[in-house]
C-alpha cells in the first residue's frame, strides 16, 4: 500500500500541484479577503485537477522519459505502473476534483480548471516535442489558476487586479521553463527533443533568459504597487526582488559559468513569496 501511494504521489507531481492549488487560493483570497470552507474546497479541487494533469503528462511522455537519465526511473518508464492504470489514476483525480469544484464553487471555476489542463496537456506537452518555444503558449498554465480562485469567489475576470496577478504568473512561467531546459538540455538531446542550447550560443541563452527574468520582475513591480497595500509586505517583496536581481546579474555578467540551478530556485522563491504575501496582504485588509 505504501509503495502504491508513493507511485500515485510521484505521478501526481504533488510538489508542483500544491503551488498550483495555492495560486488558486491566492486568487480566491484576493477577492474575498478571507479563507472559508469554499476556499478550502477550491484549493483541494484544483489540487486534484493539477494532479490529474500531471499524471496525463507522465502518460504522454512515458517513451521520452525512458530515454533520459533524469526521468527513466519514473513510474511509467520503470514499469512500476502500467499505462492503463496510470490513466485510471488520472481519470479518478479529474473526476473527484471536478465534482468538488462543481459542488462547492461557481461553474466558471471548473471551466477554468479544465482549460488549464487543456493548455498543459493539449498545447504545451505536444508542442515542446517540436519547439523549444512551446513554453510561451504553455505559460497559460501559470496564469489561469489565480483566475480560477478569483472566479470561484465571484470576481469578474476583466478586473485589473486579477489580470495583473495572472500576467505576473504568465510571464514568470517562461524563464521558469527555460531554466529547466537549460539544466537538462543535454538530456533533451538524448530524447531528440528541441532545447535552447541547440538554437543559441551560451552567451545568447544567458541574455535571453536574463531578459525574461527582468520582464518577470517588471510584472512583479506592477503587482506590488497596484495590488498590495501593506507597506511592510511591499518592502519585503522589494527587498527580495533586489536581492534576486543583484545575484542573477552577477551570475549572468560576472561569473564565467552561469549556474542555472541556484537561479532556478531563487526565481521559484519569488513566485512562492508573491502568493504567500498576496494572501497575507488580503487577510490583513479585511
Amino acid at each position: 500500500m505504501k509503495q502504491q501511494l508513493k507511485i500515485i504521489y510521484e505521478l501526481g507531481k504533488v510538489r508542483i500541484s500544491m503551488p498550483i492549488a495555492l495560486s488558486a487560493l491566492t486568487g480566491y483570497v484576493l477577492f474575498t479577503h478571507h479563507v472559508d470552507e469554499q476556499g478550502w474546497w477550491l484549493l483541494f479541487g484544483v489540487f486534484l485537477m493539477a494532479c490529474s494533469s500531471s499524471v496525463i503528462n507522465h502518460w504522454q511522455e512515458r517513451d521520452v522519459d525512458a530515454q533520459m537519465p533524469r526521468t527513466k526511473d519514473r513510474p511509467l518508464p520503470s514499469g512500476k505502473i502500467s499505462p492503463q492504470n496510470a490513466l485510471l489514476v488520472a481519470i479518478s483525480f479529474a473526476f473527484v476534483g471536478s465534482i468538488i469544484l462543481i459542488l462547492s464553487n461557481p461553474p466558471m471555476a471548473l471551466v477554468l480548471s479544465w482549460l488549464t489542463l487543456f493548455f498543459y496537456n493539449g498545447v504545451y506537452t505536444p508542442l515542446k516535442k517540436v519547439s523549444a518555444f512551446a513554453v510561451i503558449p504553455g505559460s497559460m498554465v501559470g496564469a489561469i489558476p489565480p483566475m480560477i480562485g478569483w472566479a470561484g469567489a465571484g470576481g469578474s475576470l476583466s478586473s485589473e487586479i486579477i489580470l495583473l496577478v495572472a500576467a505576473f504568473f504568465f510571464i514568470g512561467q517562461i524563464p521558469h521553463f527555460w531554466l529547466l531546459l537549460l539544466m537538462f538540455g543535454e538530456q533533451y538531446k538524448l530524447a531528440k527533443m528541441p532545447s535552447l542550447n541547440q538554437l543559441f550560443s551560451e552567451l545568447q541563452i544567458k541574455r535571453v533568459t536574463y531578459t525574461w527574468i527582468l520582464t518577470t520582475v517588471a510584472s512583479a513591480f506592477l503587482v506590488i504597487f497596484f495590488v498590495i497595500g501593506n507597506k511592510l509586505i511591499m518592502f519585503l517583496l522589494l527587498f527580495y526582488i533586489f536581492y534576486l536581481l543583484s545575484s542573477l546579474t552577477m551570475a549572468v555578467f560576472v561569473q564565467d559559468e552561469f549556474k542555472v540551478r541556484p537561479s532556478f530556485y531563487k526565481l521559484n522563491f519569488l513566485y512562492l513569496f508573491m502568493m504567500i504575501f498576496l494572501i497575507v496582504d488580503s487577510l490583513v485588509h479585511t
